[in-house]
């Protein structure tokens, strides 16, 4: 049997379906919101059992992964995300890149010789790589409303990815996985799949809502936002983030937003002309996790708000 274990954002969606036009396979597909991570927790595989893992790191996944090793599954794994040691195991392989610029979806374009770039492009705007975004666009001949197209199109599917759980979501990411399927070219997509039409619709409504919003906390090189415990808060935190990264490119930014749990979610992202130490202050948190460039902690306690603020203006002064 085979699985496909991705993440439910834009890398994770264009990472599965570049390899999936590749090699058509069926699969069990596991996969959740953007948070969700510890995929392999949930994946019972065995020997001759091929295993399939995408945008989703490996340190967070250690124990589900060596637990699927040992009973003798198979297992490819492909990310960008901090990774601990990797182990060396016969029955992995492990495609892992850190590279600030580099994300899991261009990891499978070079893994499939740019057979699919057009979304592995969609994917590296996705996850605010806009500099690889372009280069490979510049490669593929693209003209700039083309890229354009792509570069939206790659916002909405990370936009979609967001949220403390799959009702939050326009589309739950099995599902938007499903309405891609059908369109190898990414351009037919956004102008055929009724799918796109509805996340371009509620990614305007809902990034229109932080118009308002001021920083909770901002210094020299950096500036927090806490945003309220509503839906449309929930499924904006990434791509608020990143448009706050791209529109002050020397400054870090954190977004914080009221979650159900009685605590906070949290998005770093560090400053795109030095993009680095995301990674390394989420990580001094239970839940954080993520890649130098852009991190976050899945659920900050109430009673930690204080503390993080302040670790993020010694992290990012």
């Amino acid at each position: 049997m085979n699985y496909d274990v991705f993440n439910g954002d834009a890398d994770g969606l264009c990472a599965l379906h570049q390899l999936r036009l590749e090699n058509p396979a069926p699969a069990t597909l596991v996969t959740g919101v953007k948070r969700d991570i510890k995929l392999l927790d949930r994946v019972e595989a065995g020997m001759g059992d091929q295993v399939t893992v995408l945008d989703i790191s490996l340190d967070s996944n250690r124990k589900g992964l060596m637990r699927l090793l040992e009973a003798g599954a198979s297992v490819e794994y492909f990310d960008h995300h901090y990774a601990g040691e990797i182990p060396l195991h016969q029955n992995l392989a492990a495609h892992i890149d850190l590279s600030a610029q580099v994300c899991t979806s261009i990891l499978v374009d070079r893994y499939l010789r740019g057979h699919y770039r057009l979304w592995a492009i969609v994917a590296a705007f996705g996850d605010n790589l806009g500099q690889s975004g372009r280069a490979l666009a510049k490669d593929a001949g693209l003209s700039e409303p083309e890229t354009e197209k792509l570069a939206s199109l790659g916002e909405y599917l990370n936009y979609n990815g967001y949220g403390d759980r799959l009702q939050d979501l326009h589309f739950e990411p099995g599902k938007l996985y499903e309405e891609m399927r059908p369109y190898p070219d990414p351009f037919d997509f956004i102008a055929r799949s009724p799918a796109f039409d509805r996340l371009a619709a509620g990614f305007h409504h809902d990034i229109s809502m932080v118009a308002p919003i001021r920083p909770l906390q901002a210094g020299g090189h950096h500036a927090a936002y806490m945003l309220p415990d509503e839906a449309w808060a929930r499924r904006v935190n990434g791509v608020f983030a990143n448009k706050l990264a791209n529109d002050n490119p020397m400054s870090a930014h954190a977004v914080i937003t009221s979650n159900r749990y009685g605590g906070y979610t949290v998005s770093v992202r560090a400053p795109i002309t030095n993009p680095q130490g995301a990674d390394t202050l989420c990580l001094k948190f239970e839940t954080g996790g993520g890649r130098r460039a852009a991190a976050g902690i899945n659920r900050l306690p109430a009673d930690a708000l204080e503390g993080f603020l302040a670790m993020f203006a010694e992290q990012f002064p």
